[in-house]
């Protein structure tokens, strides 16, 4: 059938954003009150406070990190030494001002990374992002005089994949004109720039297929490990990955959906399925020159079971750092490349969600980062080899007295046990905000966030985590039983947590509200749609929504191999049973539920969100919706955005769940 909302999907037409902004206005006006005010009050200075850690990586001699505040809404690119760091109150040098060079410029600019050369750090690349969309403007800043080079190299906005072969050299991919993206908005072409070259005049080094996701390169630029690798991903989880040899491309020849990585020697694997008798989800390790000469001596550095998984890992000059997770508790261990021992790595204190936040590959630096639902944030600092001690520690931005974690595991229609926390106050049955997100094997862990706090527990507020199938809390296996025809096994999982609630007494039905976004935004449809009777508010942003049509919008082509082809009649047929957009009726009764998106958002578009709600108006049932202008796929483009949107959205939950 012909869409009637299709003219939604024109993101900056005049008459779109007539309608966004009608809608706008009632959802501000009936949030905008008085405790809205004090929430986003209160948001902003969890966001905005010199308390925060600052958190940092390495770069030769000083340690660079990229900081927000009231005073730099856009943020400040600076460094400082590992000594004055230590200090209470570090002695930070400003190397860009992103306010000031917004300013100049007469643009919103978003920071959006820099690329610096190794080992002499004296150029980077900087990425500048309007609005914070994922397309960015790239332009070369000497780190000596600290100013853009005039006449350097220098890219229009596009979603660009750029870094130094040399000092004067580039391997870029971005928009070069006609067939030059893939079907997902990417670079299909990668080519090398010289310095001084138009860029129309840079030479195909590799070229992909317009149906892959991306083409990259990357340089390892540490003396005596020089190496250029290039790598096409094929669908999102399959890429074939090889070394470029002057004009020789040398296949790694893993299986295509493995991670691969190389350090000096070292070749890593991770595995998502099973591979030549090894399990999928372990981590494999072997002489790089004897695997890509065909020697596939192998040794097995981490091998999961039912319980633990590999969650991060981490390479210092001369040791490997990993992360696992049992029951999603996190244990980081340090190997010996070669002998692959491992041993504890000693100081990470017990009971708390640990994860690498840096590692220094020239040198053997590490920083960790341990927080939990009802913990701050300490970063830890050391060697690969331990011990490390915590040098910074984040103040707790809430009341936690009284407030206890929980985890418990919930049965699923299959029978599949479902683990999921429960943070608040024992015995208060009230609001209870349920979230989750379910795909991409990406893993939901424990973590501090002071905005939720804040907002959410501090007023008396029960927060749930669940770790449904989708992600990768379990090893690639879970993910992999959730993609396309498993979809639903994601939306089952949520329900049955959702229903383990009710059931063990941590809430009822009319107080319960669930919130996610982006793939987490289409469980939310699909919650609304199909398990309308299990919640009593939703909240769903930046979503996925129209499954009929998701690949055809922005980056949604890159996103097949997670939920299908919907043109495939095999793949609709699944497909089409949960696509949210497609399954509104309006003879059931739906929760009230709170649509949240950004006009500039380019990953997902803002299509799916105004679509949704447009439908379930005419449809008669209850929709609150709210557009950023700006703010890219995060939703906002600086902390007062942020707090804006956290507000709106806890404002939102109190209101319908009755708090």
């Amino acid at each position: 059938p012909t869409d009637p909302y299709l003219w939604l999907e024109d993101v900056t037409g005049d008459d779109a954003l007539d309608w966004v902004r009608r809608h706008n206005e009632p959802t501000l006006t009936d949030l905008g009150d008085d405790e809205f005010e004090a929430m986003r009050t209160e948001a902003l200075q969890v966001l905005d406070t010199d308390a925060r850690i600052p958190y940092v990586r390495r770069r030769g001699d000083y340690l660079y990190n990229f900081w927000r505040d009231e005073t730099n809404p856009r943020g400040l690119w600076q460094r400082t030494t590992l000594e004055s760091y230590r200090s209470d109150t570090p002695d930070w040098d400003v190397v860009i001002d992103v306010d000031a060079l917004a300013a100049a410029d007469g643009e919103n600019w978003v920071w959006a990374g820099a690329d610096v050369i190794e080992p002499d750090h004296a150029l980077a690349l900087i990425s500048l992002s309007r609005g914070g969309a994922d397309a960015v403007v790239v332009r070369e800043f000497d780190m000596r005089t600290r100013e853009f080079v005039t006449g350097g190299f220098e890219l229009p906005e596009a979603k660009t994949q750029i870094t130094w072969e040399d000092a004067n050299t580039v391997l870029v991919g971005t928009d070069f004109g006609p067939d030059s993206l893939t079907d997902s908005g990417y670079a299909r072409l990668v080519k090398r720039w010289r310095r001084g070259d138009a860029l129309a005049d840079a030479v195909t080094v590799y070229s992909g297929e317009q149906a892959d996701v991306i083409v990259a390169a990357s340089v390892d630029r540490t003396p005596g490990f020089e190496r250029t690798m290039i790598s096409r991903a094929v669908d999102f989880f399959n890429d074939e990955i090889y070394e470029l040899r002057g004009e020789e491309l040398l296949r790694i020849d893993a299986p295509t959906d493995a991670s691969v990585s190389v350090h000096h020697d070292w070749l890593l694997i991770e595995l998502r399925t099973d591979w030549d008798g090894y399990a999928a989800g372990s981590l494999l390790a072997a002489s790089y020159a004897e695997f890509i000469a065909g020697t596939k001596n192998l040794t097995v550095v981490f091998e999961p079971d039912a319980r633990t998984s590999l969650h991060q890992y981490s390479w210092t000059r001369d040791r490997l750092v990993v992360v696992t997770l049992a029951d999603v508790a996190s244990r980081v261990q340090s190997f010996t490349p070669g002998e692959w021992t491992a041993g504890e790595l000693a100081g990470v204190p017990p009971n708390t969600n640990t994860v690498i936040a840096a590692a220094d590959s020239h040198g053997d630096e590490i920083f960790l980062d341990s927080s939990g639902f009802v913990t701050p944030s300490q970063l830890l600092h050391g060697t690969a080899d331990g011990p490390v001690t915590r040098i910074k520690q984040a103040p707790g931005f809430f009341d936690a007295a009284g407030i206890e974690v929980a985890q418990h595991f919930a049965t699923s229609a299959d029978g599949t046990r479902i683990p999921y926390f429960v943070v608040g106050r024992p015995g208060a049955v009230g609001p209870t905000l349920l979230g989750g997100y379910g795909g991409f094997e990406v893993s939901r862990t424990p973590g501090y966030d002071g905005v939720l706090g804040r907002l959410w527990l501090a007023r008396g507020g029960t927060y749930v985590l669940a770790n449904i199938r989708g992600g990768g809390e379990y090893g690639p296996g879970w993910h992999t039983q959730a993609m396309r025809a498993g979809r639903h096994l994601v939306d089952e999982d949520f329900a049955a947590v959702a229903r383990d609630l009710v059931a063990r007494g941590v809430t009822t039905v009319d107080r319960l509200g669930a919130q996610g976004g982006s793939n987490g935004g289409l469980l939310m449809g699909i919650m609304l749609t199909r398990y309308p009777d299990l919640f009593g508010a939703l909240v769903c942003s930046v979503p996925l929504l129209d499954m009929k049509r998701f690949h055809l919008l922005l980056a949604g082509a890159s996103w097949v191999a997670e939920y299908g082809n919907p043109d495939d009649p095999a793949d609709w047929e699944f497909i089409s049973k949960y696509s949210p957009y497609q399954n509104i009726s309006a003879d059931r009764n739906y929760p009230p539920i709170l649509i949240t998106t950004s006009t500039r958002d380019d990953r997902v578009h803002p299509g799916h969100a105004r679509k949704m709600t447009a439908a379930l108006e005419e449809a008669g049932h209850p929709v609150s919706y709210y557009e950023n202008i700006e703010g890219g796929h995060g939703g906002a483009a600086d902390n007062s955005q942020a707090a804006f949107r956290a507000a709106l959205i806890y404002r939102y939950l109190w209101r319908t769940l009755g708090g």
